[in-house]
């Protein structure tokens, strides 16, 4: 009797237990919208449930431990307007929900789902749909311990102009583009992005895409040309770089630390990872069809890039590279202070296949561009501190590959598997004290590297 009475006292308990969670929660159909169910409830959780939620402004959250949940479908009409932004808050939680835009409105200039300044925020199995916009499909800026897990972000670009005449020395053109990002990480710390799905299947290279957007065609053009722009693209008004955006984003490199990109599914990307910070490890990803697998740049310290797949990528799958940010202790101000450098990282066991089969090796084909699975490259301009203490091992590449379901193709449709750059004119100093150890580089066009692997 003493024992069922134990059992039956557990199961009160847990009865009770549930019913102060529902009661925590409040049902977004006792209310007349999901406004004002959110904003009569601070610091609760709001379910949204089964169809769809229509709404013109911004749903937001700003207290701590709010939340939205639920199985419904929120609609954002207004292309001006974010769908959801969270603001200050901690503990807020995000969950199952489908978020997207209406029929015909789907190109906007806002995010889709937008958190800043929080801490401890979880976004998990939500849906990011059809926010096609330059600004993140979800995005992340100045948080603390967020995590972004098991979600997917669907057809997130647009066609767009990328305005670069603001930096004459670079570049000195606008031209049109498709572009987009994911999932967007700007000045937070111990981030997890982990188990999502990030895929575009609306806007793609091909040839049809380029002519109807006249997609790398200049709309715009400085008196003279930037450093960074060949002499070739300037004088033909058309640059082919016009897939820009990225799957994964992460940026300021001296704010953001302690990045965590595990086992996430990339598709059909421009640029599967874009990194731009410190600590950062890169593990278990699977980046197919990107013409760039990924890249750390722009003062890139101490990342870990491990056990990932790369196919079909047709620039590089992975590159490390000082930028324009990088600088060795002097700031782009002239203040002297901490340096930030590009290196002390470590690429391993990664294997890197199909290489030049993506959609957009035929946009690259022919332009006399250098291609190689693994780059280690030069900076943007003199000033820029060398990349430096990397360690490259146990790595696969695969020689040749299969663009379909028919037989394998041979013939490496790279130049090198390792790409070195040497200094150039204004452009920073050779990459320094690689170590490469236990790899499998076959021979491309040109040979398995440019210049002889350092031991």
């Amino acid at each position: 009797m003493k024992y069922f009475a134990r059992v039956l006292c557990v199961l009160l308990l847990a009865v009770g237990s549930e019913q102060t969670l529902a009661g925590d929660t409040i049902r977004a159909a006792d209310y007349s919208s999901l406004h004002e169910a959110i904003e009569k409830n601070p610091g609760r959780v709001v379910d949204a449930g089964p169809g769809d939620w229509t709404i013109d402004r911004r749903l937001t959250l700003s207290s701590d431990r709010a939340g939205l949940r639920g199985t419904g479908r929120i609609i954002q009409t207004n292309p001006a307007e974010p769908i959801l932004e969270v603001i200050g808050a901690a503990d807020v939680v995000i969950r199952d929900l489908t978020f997207t835009r209406a029929a015909g409105k789907e190109d906007s200039e806002a995010a889709g789902v937008l958190a800043r300044k929080c801490r401890y925020l979880r976004l998990a199995d939500i849906t990011v749909l059809d926010n096609r916009s330059r600004s993140p499909a979800i995005g992340l800026d100045e948080c603390f311990a967020a995590r972004i897990t098991g979600c997917t972000v669907r057809n997130y670009m647009r066609v767009a102009v990328d305005d670069r005449t603001e930096k004459p020395q670079y570049y000195g053109f606008a031209f049109l583009c498709i572009d987009g990002t994911g999932i967007s990480v700007r000045a937070s710390e111990g981030t997890l992005i982990s188990g999502n799905t990030v895929s575009e299947d609306n806007l793609g290279p091909t040839p049809e895409m380029k002519e109807k957007h006249k997609l790398g065609t200049f709309v715009k053009k400085n008196p003279d040309k930037g450093s960074l722009v060949s002499q070739e693209f300037w004088d033909a008004e058309y640059v082919p770089m016009w897939q820009q955006g990225s799957a994964i984003w992460v940026g300021e490199p001296e704010a953001s630390r302690f990045t965590r990109i595990l086992g996430n599914l990339i598709r059909n990307a421009a640029q599967g990872i874009d990194l731009h910070c410190d600590q950062a490890v890169v593990a278990n990803n699977i980046i197919e069809n990107a013409f760039i697998g990924m890249k750390a740049m722009h003062g890139s310290r101490n990342i870990l890039i491990e056990g990932n797949q790369f196919s079909r990528n047709t620039l590089w799958s992975i590159g490390l590279m000082p930028g324009t940010v990088s600088h060795g202790g002097t700031g782009p101000d002239g203040k002297v202070g901490p340096a930030n450098n590009d290196g002390w990282s470590i690429i391993a066991n990664n294997i890197i296949s199909d290489f030049g089969h993506g959609d957009a090796f035929w946009v690259w084909k022919d332009d006399g561009m250098v291609k190689a699975p693994l780059r280690f490259d030069i900076g943007q301009e003199d000033s820029d501190p060398p990349l430096t203490d990397v360690v490259v091992t146990g790595n696969v590449i695969q020689a040749g590959g299969h663009a379909g379901p028919g037989p394998s193709e041979a013939v490496a449709r790279f130049n090198f598997s390792v790409l070195i750059e040497s200094a150039k004119t204004n452009r920073g100093g050779p990459p320094q004290n690689l170590h490469f150890r236990d790899n499998i580089f076959p021979a491309g066009k040109e040979g398995v590297s440019n210049q002889p692997l350092p031991d």
